[in-house]
């Protein structure tokens, strides 16, 4: 049951500008009272979040097939699946570069990156909050398609992307709110969101986990909640960022974003 949860609950917040990471690990010390040292919760985390990433490839199951396909006949990709396979390319080499120097100073040093993380997470938060409030006020938002990513754009979300291996600090905000700044629309921010994890969850497991994998019924029912949940809310993300003015939906995720680190 434990396992069911913790699944569910990280299929729920994995789309949220909330760390995932964060409330998971809060939810084992303080909720389900875990005694395992906290490297070892860290790296259940990262598993659980292979069932977000299985939600995310069958939901894009289409943007995926047609990235592989343009890697084993890239001459004849078109120049938007061209332009996101070098986008995902350059963003997944620098975040997981900036990822390994953090997990690396995350072990050798004193310094409280947790705090730093939430100190980061709270002005995420507040530029979230300022970026609803301006599309409020203008008729026009951010117009920019998959089309028009610049190398400038996957070197920009790589190091956006590298910064949220600080613990406390959302991924999915992190490089949303990167992207609305890059004036980008609402769907194809959230799009680009998503896709960008695929590599870097897939990436970290095989890492980390790779050696110490075991295959169990534990396992298995967090990865199956996990996917499940997921795919179940990444629809329904994608549909409300549709029908609700995106100003107001971006002001929200500022709030929630200010309200977990006030936790």
């Amino acid at each position: 049951m434990e396992q069911i949860i913790l699944g569910a609950v990280q299929g729920i917040i994995e789309w949220l500008p909330v760390s995932s990471e964060g409330i998971l690990v809060l939810i084992k010390i303080n909720i389900l009272n875990s005694s395992q040292p906290l490297p070892e919760i860290i790296k259940q985390v990262l598993f659980l979040h292979l069932g977000t990433f299985f939600a995310a490839l069958v939901y894009f199951r289409k943007d995926v097939i047609n990235l592989s396909r343009s890697v084993l006949n890239f001459n004849k990709a078109s120049k938007e699946t061209k332009s996101l396979l070098f986008f995902l390319i350059i963003s997944t080499i620098i975040s997981g570069i900036l990822g390994g120097l953090f997990l690396k100073l995350l072990e050798d040093t004193p310094i409280n990156l947790e705090t730093m993380g939430k100190i980061i997470s709270g002005a995420i938060g507040v530029l979230l909050i300022i970026t609803g409030s301006l599309q409020l006020k203008t008729k026009n938002s951010g117009k920019r398609k998959i089309k028009d990513l610049k190398t400038i754009d996957g070197v920009v979300l790589g190091i956006v992307q590298g910064l949220a291996s600080f613990p406390g600090l959302s991924r999915s905000g992190t490089t949303v709110s990167a992207l609305l700044f890059k004036k980008f629309d609402k769907k194809t921010a959230l799009k680009l969101s998503f896709l960008m994890s695929l590599p870097v969850v897939l990436a970290g497991n095989i890492i980390l986990n790779g050696k110490d994998f075991t295959i169990s019924t534990g396992n298995g029912l967090a990865l199956f909640s996990s996917f499940i949940f997921g795919l179940a809310t990444i629809h329904l993300l994608l549909k409300l960022a549709q029908k609700i003015n995106f100003g107001i939906f971006v002001i929200g995720f500022g709030v929630l974003t200010i309200l977990f680190i006030l936790v």
